[in-house]
């Protein structure tokens, strides 16, 4: 039998923590936990290390699609990879948006400097890409 519900009328909304595990990039450890604009820092570092629709594991709006980059001319990557990481990082409901993006290319390789704008604040990211 299904309950009957006769009134709906307020209906709560609750946010849950954004809890991740701590990884230490530099000495290839997981330690602990990690919540908030520290936990933003790394689910965007996760997304640009992840070649999209590569691994099983993730959803295809997960990770960002570099490898058809790969010796383009640099007037064609550059605007590009802006539209690309962008588009990768706003798949996560917490990000906001992406600005201010800045370029250094040296030969065939482009760090992109970016600002992330999240519900917990902003930071400043930078990737390295070779192309």
């Amino acid at each position: 039998m299904i309950p009957k519900i006769n009134n709906i009328t307020e209906l709560e909304f609750e946010t849950l923590p954004s809890k991740n595990y701590r990884i230490v990039i530099k000495e290839h450890v997981v330690n602990g936990t990690c919540d908030e604009l520290e936990a933003m820092k790394q689910v965007v570092f996760k997304i640009l290390q992840t070649e999209r629709y590569d691994t099983l594991i993730y959803s295809w709006n997960y990770g960002i699609e570099l490898k058809d980059l790969f010796g383009e001319p640099m007037s064609y990557v550059c605007p590009e990879l802006e539209r690309r990481i962008t588009e990768a990082l706003i798949q996560d409901d917490r990000i906001e948006s992406v600005e201010d993006f800045t370029f250094d290319i040296s030969k065939r390789n482009i760090l992109v400097t970016f600002t992330v704008y999240t519900i917990f604040g902003s930071f400043k990211q930078e990737s390295g890409v070779t192309v």
